[in-house]
C-alpha cells in the first residue's frame, strides 16, 4: 500500500465506524470526547457517541451532523460489562462493522494514600481503568472480525508526573500499562493501540468544577508554549492516532500538554 498516496488528501477514515466513550459534554462545551467524535465524523467516519447521559450524547451527534458527519447517540455506563456489549452491538446493528474505539471516560480525584478514602479509590479505578478494559474486551472481537483497526486510550500527564493526585495518577498509569499490553496482544490481529496523555486542557469537566480565573491563568502560564489547551487539541491527537496516518505507530503515549511536563511543577498539573 502506498500510504503517502492513499492518505495524502485525508485520514483514511472514510467509511470506518468508531465508538467514542464519554462523548458528551455539558451544553455547547467541547470536551475531549466530543471533540474527537466531531473530528472523526468530519474525516468521514461514522461515530457511535456513547455517554451515560443520553441527552449529552445526542447533542454531540447534532453537532457532528451540523459539521457534515454521521453518528448516533447511545446511552451506556461503560463500567458495566453489559452496557459495553450493548454499545458494540448497537454499532454493528446500525453500521455493520466496528473499526475504531476511543476510550475517553475518566474522573478526577485528589489526595494522598492517607487522604483518599477506600470508596473514592475504588470509584476512580472503576471509572478510569475498568471502563477501558471492558470497552476494549467487547470491541476487540468486532474490530478483529472487520480486519483490524485502532484503539486510543486517554490517560493524563499525571501518570508521568504524579503528586497530590494519587488515585488519579495511579489509574492513569494503569491506562498506559493497559495500552502497551493491548498493543502487544492484539498487534497480530491488525489492531493498533495507543494512548493520549493530556495536560491541563480547559474542558467542561474542568470549569464545571468551579476553577477560578486565577487558577486558569496559572495553568496557561505553566506550559512551555504559554497557551491554553482545549478539548480540540486532544481530539486532534486522538484522530491522528486512529487514522491511517499512524499506521506504523502502536503502544505509544502521545503527550498533549503544550510542554507543561517540561516546565511546570508537578502538583495540580492535571
Amino acid at each position: 500500500m502506498d500510504i503517502g498516496r492513499d492518505v495524502a488528501d485525508g485520514w483514511g477514515l472514510a467509511g470506518k465506524v468508531a465508538i467514542v466513550t464519554g462523548g458528551g459534554a455539558a451544553g455547547e462545551g467541547i470536551g475531549n470526547g466530543r471533540a474527537a467524535a466531531i473530528l472523526l465524523a468530519r474525516a468521514g467516519a461514522r461515530v457511535v457517541v456513547v455517554d451515560r447521559d443520553a441527552a449529552l450524547a445526542k447533542r454531540t451527534v447534532e453537532m457532528l451532523a451540523a459539521a457534515g458527519g454521521e453518528g448516533v447517540a447511545f446511552a451506556a455506563d461503560v463500567t458495566r460489562a453489559a452496557d459495553c456489549a450493548a454499545m458494540v452491538e448497537a454499532a454493528l446493528e446500525r453500521f455493520g462493522r466496528l473499526d475504531l474505539l476511543d476510550n475517553n471516560v475518566g474522573v478526577g480525584s485528589r489526595g494522598s494514600v492517607l487522604e483518599e478514602s477506600e470508596e473514592s479509590w475504588r470509584r476512580v479505578m472503576q471509572i478510569n481503568v475498568d471502563s477501558m478494559f471492558l470497552a476494549a474486551r467487547h470491541a476487540i472481537p468486532a474490530i478483529r472480525r472487520g480486519g483490524g483497526g485502532a484503539i486510543v486510550n486517554v490517560s493524563s500527564i499525571s501518570a508521568l508526573r504524579p503528586r497530590g493526585l494519587t488515585a488519579y495518577s495511579v489509574s492513569k498509569g494503569a491506562v498506559i500499562a493497559l495500552t502497551r499490553a493491548m498493543a502487544v496482544d492484539h498487534g497480530p490481529d491488525g489492531i493498533r493501540v495507543n494512548c493520549v496523555a493530556p495536560g491541563p486542557v480547559y474542558t467542561p469537566m474542568v470549569y464545571a468544577g468551579g476553577m477560578t480565573d486565577t487558577a486558569r491563568e496559572r495553568r496557561r502560564k505553566a506550559s512551555a508554549l504559554g497557551i491554553e489547551g482545549t478539548g480540540w487539541d486532544v481530539g486532534h491527537a486522538v484522530r491522528f492516532l486512529l487514522s491511517d496516518c499512524a499506521r506504523y505507530i502502536t503502544g505509544q503515549v502521545l503527550v498533549v500538554d503544550g510542554g507543561t511536563t517540561l516546565t511546570a511543577p508537578a502538583r495540580d498539573s492535571r
